[in-house]
């Protein structure tokens, strides 16, 4: 088939499950939902599903493994079965079923694995409740043994360090259990009758908490009741109208229906919707009460007994122990991160939802729009709930006080028409809320829907179907042909035709313009559930009791589906019309491809554990969403075989309108403003208090700094005083090894020399006892040569007597023959008698000498036995040397201790600032979401790891550092020498610069008053040429000729000037002396105030250098000398300069030698000259006035640099 459906989304909880919640890793949970188990990621907000087994009639319960590698589910089909998924694999695969084996077991209420995950018990239901345990990964059956006969078993468990040791509770029931020799056996005996235990959990590998049906904590240790405490009073009913819900005969009891442990103590239920958190107390094996957590009340709901009513079923702390999620049997999931409670002490602490709120009851309604990728359910929860299948997300709800029937979404999403059992209501989508817009007087309407262009809606009443106008809300038509309830109505795409189904087993066809019948189907052996619409609008797909599936063209039904006695519940059919989808009472999809085939074929998929309700296909083709009466909405995506969707004919873009009350946006903006006031406001006082928090902090920096600076001065000391004795221990130690190597050398060569003088006697003894038996060897076969030459003579000299004898007696032979033979034998006898004992004396001889070897040899081994002992002896020596080594180890490992308690007390101060950093975090983030949280948590983790790694990597550069340091610290003493040396030679210097710019400036006054009178006496002379000139005209004429130069005199030479010539010519110059010896003496003065001066700037500076820490940097160093070097470079400039003044007063001078002719000339100047004169030193006064000023402000200049240079060069360097 080329269409499939894949699961890509699940809202709602499965409530009945027993352990229906756990925790595979930080960010994993996995809970119960229709036939599946999900894996739901709760950070990236990302579902994986576990399929349950085909045919399966529900779950009864899970179980993860101690490693949490296994999850194992109890489900119920022909038999009971425990199916063991592997999580690690993708697809989870499964991996073992088991079985009660030939026991019939119709259910395992609940289950456990053992701590190392390799055996698995499993309690099976009434009327026997026989537990068993299985070493599952073999399918084998280890035990069985039987419960309890009366009540139902709530919970089985392992002890957290023992497979041996199993705990069972029930009503009636607390048993211990131990596994041995292929039975459980029994060890505790506590009288449990009058008690109904929900739950238990391991305190420790000898204690067992309970808890009871009456609110009641019991502590057992090793089988034996320790303690036992009642978790709150009896409470009392606040209103008769509260116990309408419950009839229960324990409903205002606090039931404890759910605990679990943690490091530090445990949290339990305590009574409807409360946790509280245990914690241990200083007493031995106590706890008390630290805080209370409670379900939060629903915003829109109308009545708030249903959520304070809600029981908790299942508790479960994450593997970090950070956050607590549990589960409620009305079918919601929340969680609280433990650090929030705690900040919470005083106060009553509330859960968050997990992901979203579900319903909790049979869902009855379901609609999609075209504009908005939303979905509508209604539920008889009293609810109505907005979905958004793109985002995943629950947009929208709303409780009322009527059960809501059906619900349809108008094609804008805009509006909302949901059927009540009083009314039928149109309401309009707010942004916040669902406001009802418009009512109608249909009561109990179980089938509603809009039309593909939203102008008309049709609601079912009874067997009648009345349209409405969605513009007028005015009824168009009123359909009658239906004789029982109508179940199922649709419109076709382009409204022109309505179809409809019902109870009577009638599909009718209507017009929506004129309100006719066009065409009819009746088979009255069924009864008709869902219907669907070709995108033709000429073939009609209807699915009833009949367990088939009727296709149905022009009144006649074409073809027929079974589906092989499975009642099937609602239909849809595919914009595309190639694909059907149809829902089973058994809560399974089934996809069939169209046009039908002869042979029944479709594709199953375990969905829901109810009948499916309501089916329907987003307009788009690429989202199938299904519900049913379990509560649960199953988002599926439609993809091909090759798992790709479905390809669009045109891109469909989403609107992003919202709705909302005129009233309703200006209180908004009311409170917008205010909040934004209030929020500045607020960032103000954080703004101070951040501030004063910030000093407060540097504060305890700086004395934490400080501390930890004396610590690490200590503890250098220290470790200075543990090197010095280090080296001591160690030349001691050295100076013992050299002494007992030297003593060692000298018994060894001792040993040596004796070992080699024992050896050279012995070596003598051996060469001396082989000599002698050589003699013997030598003397031995003399003898026997001797013998053989004497035994050679006889038998020779025998031989010729019997020779003499036998040619004497050759008669004789005959007779004597025998004779003869028997001497010869006798001969032979004694030959050999004579050669054995000849033998023996030399095996004598030779059993003495090797016996004598034997004892040398004896003597040489145990003179090689010594020297193994001496070897011994060095080798021992050797360890103790090696001994010594370890001490020296020891040592460094001490040393290394005290480095690492460094390291702790920078950790320490390290974990201040990040406990600061993270209390700082709570403050400011407290009204974030938890995900910043834990993002900043990581961050800081990893933080830490890297300072912890700094803070290691700088220990482990602080000797080569202090090195560097006590290095630059000589540098350091070196130029500060130079910069007292700079410093004086600087002073020098600037006294000459002042100096010369004194001069320089004198000298420049004296040529500005000498170019002055150069420039007078040159008027003087063209005034006095042009009026000789005049003159001159007139030499003709001697009368005339003498009244102009009359007139001449008159007007250049006065009378005062002839009289008070020589007075001039002596008192100007003694007068310029005089002010020149005066400002000189002045100068002098300044000169040895500002010396008196700098001697005392000195002083205080040698002091301040004394008081203040010698660690400055280079950078300063350098920068002074940039400042040298520029004030050297100022000094040979003006130098230039002053060469260059004084060639041109050469100049000048030769210029007013040349002049002083012409002034001689001009003496006989009148009273004009005189005034000038006057002039002239009343302006040589006043500039030399200015010239002493500016000399003043030059000084001061000059005081403030240095003290600026000496202040910015004598400046603090920061501690490193």
């Amino acid at each position: 088939m080329a269409t499939v459906a894949a699961p890509s989304h699940v809202f709602g909880l499965r409530a009945g499950v027993k352990n229906n919640l756990l925790y595979l890793d930080e960010q994993t949970i996995i809970f119960p939902c229709g036939n599946n188990c999900v894996r739901y990621n709760i950070d990236q907000k990302f579902q994986r599903f576990i399929p349950g087994t085909e045919r399966s009639q529900g779950m009864h319960a899970l179980a993860i493994s101690t490693n949490r590698r296994y999850l194992a589910v109890s489900e119920c089909r022909e038999k009971a079965t425990i199916t063991v998924f592997d999580l690690e694999q993708e697809q989870n695969r499964r991996r073992k079923v088991l079985t009660g084996g030939e026991m019939v077991v119709d259910e395992f209420v609940c289950m456990a694995f053992s701590p190392d995950s390799k055996y698995l018990i499993g309690q099976a239901g009434g009327p026997d409740w026989t537990l068993f345990l299985w070493m599952w990964e073999k399918k084998k059956v280890m035990a069985t043994v039987n419960i309890s006969n009366n009540g139902p078993i709530n919970q089985v468990s392992f002890n957290p360090q023992d497979n041996s040791k199993i705990c069972v509770s029930g009503k009636g029931v607390f048993k211990i259990f131990h596994y041995a020799g292929e039975t459980l056996k029994q060890t505790n005996a506590f009288k449990t009758d009058s008690h109904n235990f929900l739950c238990h959990t391991w305190m420790t590998t000898e204690q067992v908490l309970a808890g009871t049906e009456t609110g009641q904590l019991m502590m057992f240790e090793s089988g034996r009741l320790r303690w036992e405490i009642n978790v709150t009073s009896v409470q009392k009913t606040e209103s008769e109208s509260k116990q309408q819900y419950s009839d229960e005969p324990f409903s205002a009891l606090p039931q404890v229906t759910a605990i679990v442990s943690y490091s530090n103590g445990f949290a339990c239920s305590m009574g409807q919707g409360t946790v509280c958190l245990f914690e241990k107390t200083e007493k031995a094996d106590l706890y008390k009460k630290t805080r209370v957590i409670k379900i939060p009340p629903k915003r829109f709901s109308n009545d708030l007994s249903l959520t304070e009513k809600q029981k908790i079923s299942t508790l479960c702390i994450s593997p970090s122990e950070e956050t607590l999620v549990a589960s409620t049997d009305l079918g919601q999931l929340y969680s609280i991160h433990l650090s929030i409670a705690e900040l919470q002490k005083g106060e009553c602490a509330y859960f968050e939802y997990l992901s979203h709120s579900f319903h909790n009851n049979i869902i009855t309604g379901l609609s999609t729009c075209i504009r908005k990728p939303l979905i509508a359910t209604s539920s008889l929860d009293r609810s109505v709930r907005i979905w958004n299948f793109e985002t995943n997300v629950l947009e929208l709800y709303k409780e009322f006080q009527e059960e809501a029937y059906s619900v349809a979404l108008h094609p804008t999403g805009l509006y909302i028409l949901v059927g009540f059992s009083d009314k039928l209501r149109l309401m309009t989508l707010l942004m916040d809320d669902i406001k009802i817009f418009k009512e109608f007087t249909i009561r109990n309407c179980r089938e509603c829907t809009f039309s593909h262009g939203g102008h008309l809606f049709a609601a079912v009443n009874g067997n009648v179907i009345n349209i409405y106008s969605t513009i007028t809300f005015e009824e168009i038509l009123n359909l009658k042909g239906h004789n029982e309830k109508v179940q199922a109505v649709a419109f076709s795409l382009n409204d022109s035709c309505l179809v409809s189904c019902g109870m009577d087993g009638a599909v009718y066809e209507w017009n929506t313009l004129s309100g006719t019948r066009e065409s009819e189907s009746i088979l009255k052996t069924c009864s008709y559930t869902g219907v669907a619409i070709s995108p033709d609008a000429k073939t009609f797909f209807a699915v009833g009791t009949d367990c088939s599936l009727k296709e149905i063209h022009n009144s006649q039904i074409l073809k027929e589906m079974s589906s092989r006695d499975v009642v099937c519940t609602t239909v849809a059919l595919s914009r595309s019309g190639r694909t059907i989808f149809i829902g089973t009472s058994t809560g399974t999809l089934r996809v069939i491809k169209y046009p039908l085939m002869i042979q029944n074929d479709w594709i199953e998929y375990q969905a829901h554990a109810g009948p499916i309700t309501k089916m329907v296909i987003t307009f788009d083709d690429q989202f199938l969403i299904t519900v049913s009466e379990d509560g649960c909405l199953f988002i599926w995506k439609i993809i091909d075989k090759e798992g790709q969707g479905l390809k669009r004919e045109k891109e469909l873009i989403y609107s992003e309108e919202i709705l909302t009350n005129k009233l309703d946006f200006d209180e908004k903006s009311k409170m917008l403003l205010e909040l934004n006031a209030k929020v500045e406001e607020l960032q103000e006082d954080n703004k101070c208090q951040l501030s004063l928090k910030d000093t407060e902090y540097n504060k305890k920096i700086n004395e934490l700094s400080e501390k930890c600076m004396q610590q690490i001065i200590s503890l250098n000391a220290e470790k200075e005083v543990l090197k010095k004795e280090k080296d001591n221990q160690q030349e001691a130690h050295n100076k013992a090894i050299s002494d007992i190597l030297e003593r060692h050398d000298k018994e060894l060569h001792d040993m040596e020399s004796s070992n080699n003088q024992k050896l050279m006697l012995e070596y003598e003894k051996y060469q001396e006892l082989q000599l002698k038996l050589h003699n013997v060897q030598q003397e031995y076969e003399q003898q026997l040569h001797s013998m053989e030459e004497s035994k050679t003579q006889a038998l020779e000299d025998m031989m010729q007597s019997y020779e003499a004898k036998m040619e004497e007696k050759m008669i004789l032979v005959n007779q004597y023959q025998d004779e003869s033979q028997q001497r010869f034998k006798e001969f032979e006898e004694h030959i050999r008698q004579e050669e054995e004992d000849t033998d023996a004396e030399i095996h004598d001889i030779r059993m003495k000498y090797e016996q004598n070897l034997r004892e040398e040899k004896k003597a040489h081994s145990k003179l090689k036995v010594e020297l193994d002992t001496t070897k011994k002896r060095f080798h021992d020596l050797q360890r103790e040397i090696e001994n010594g080594n370890l001490e020296i180890e020891k040592l460094k490992q001490e040393v290394q201790r005290l480095q690492a308690v460094i390291k702790s007390l920078e950790n320490d101060i390290t974990g201040l600032k990040t406990a600061i950093q993270n209390r700082d975090g709570i403050i400011q983030d407290k009204e974030k979401n938890i995900f910043q949280l834990k993002k900043k948590n990581d961050t800081l983790n990893k933080t830490l790891e890297v300072m912890e790694f700094r803070a290691e990597y700088m220990q482990e550069q602080i000797e080569p550092k202090e090195n560097e340091i006590q290095q630059q610290k000589d540098q350091m003493v070196e130029m500060e020498g130079e910069l007292k040396e700079f410093h004086k030679t600087n002073i020098q210097l600037e006294l000459k610069i002042a100096e010369l710019n004194l001069k320089l400036k004198t000298k420049d006054t004296e040529v500005h008053k000498e170019l002055k009178k150069v420039q007078d006496t040159g008027v003087l002379v063209q005034r006095f040429k042009g009026d000789l000139y005049k003159c001159v005209k007139y030499i003709q004429d001697p009368q005339r000729l003498k009244e102009n130069i009359q007139e001449l005199y008159k007007k250049y030479v006065q009378p005062s000037d002839v009289v008070e010539k020589p007075g001039e010519d002596t008192d100007v110059p003694k007068e310029n002396s005089r002010h020149r010896e005066h400002y000189e003496n002045v100068i002098i003065k300044l000169k040895k105030q500002l010396s008196r001066d700098t001697n005392i700037f000195q002083a205080k500076n040698t002091k301040l250098m004394k008081k203040k820490e010698k660690h400055e940097r280079l950078e300063r160093l350098e920068g002074e000398q940039i400042d040298n070097v520029t004030l050297m470079k100022e000094i040979n400039d003006l130098r230039q300069e002053l060469h260059t003044v004084r060639m041109q007063l050469r100049s000048f001078e030769s210029q007013s030698s040349l002049n002083k002719h012409i002034k001689g000339s001009a003496n006989t100047k009148g009273t004009d000259s005189a005034g000038r004169t006057s002039l002239m030193m009343q302006q040589n006064f006043e500039e030399t006035e200015k010239v002493i000023q500016v000399q003043r402000m030059e000084i001061q200049r000059l005081k403030q640099k240095i003290l600026s240079q000496t202040s910015s060069s004598r400046t603090k360097l920061p501690p490193l």
